[in-house]
């Protein structure tokens, strides 16, 4: 790869991660919003553009924990994932009074939650809890 288009890749990983680790930090204040996946998608566009801010990450009190528990075991914590799980409930019942679909786009959207948190619900929690 010819070495401006490696520092385009390399910048774009770094904005694309500091724009998903915005996401999870707004997530962390509002109840529908995800944290963990943004933080852990956060984490992989940096340890391809900046060691610095991944080592920073990994290191965190809050977000380093879940993010070395999905790179070593794929797990996801119980409290991550109650916390998921009921914010794809209340999303999806938002979203039917809200947008008031008809049946089938409210069950396509049932089905894209349902295998979400099916996701979710299946990965293993983190070896020590």
């Amino acid at each position: 790869m010819g070495t401006k288009r490696a520092a385009a890749l390399r910048f774009a990983y770094l904005v694309a991660g500091f724009v998903l680790l915005g996401l999870g930090i707004i997530g962390a204040f509002l109840p529908l919003m995800p944290t963990t996946i943004f933080v852990i998608l956060a984490a992989g566009c940096f340890a391809r553009s900046s060691e610095r801010i991944e080592g920073w990450l990994l290191n965190h009190k809050r977000f380093g924990p879940v993010i070395k528990a999905w790179r070593a075991e794929g797990a996801i914590p119980r409290r991550g994932k109650v916390l998921a799980a009921i914010g794809m409930v209340v999303g999806y019942v938002l979203f039917l009074i809200g947008a008031r679909p008809d049946w089938m786009l409210a069950l396509f959207v049932l089905a894209v939650f349902g295998g979400c948190a099916w996701f979710v619900l299946s990965r293993p929690e983190p070896r020590g809890n």
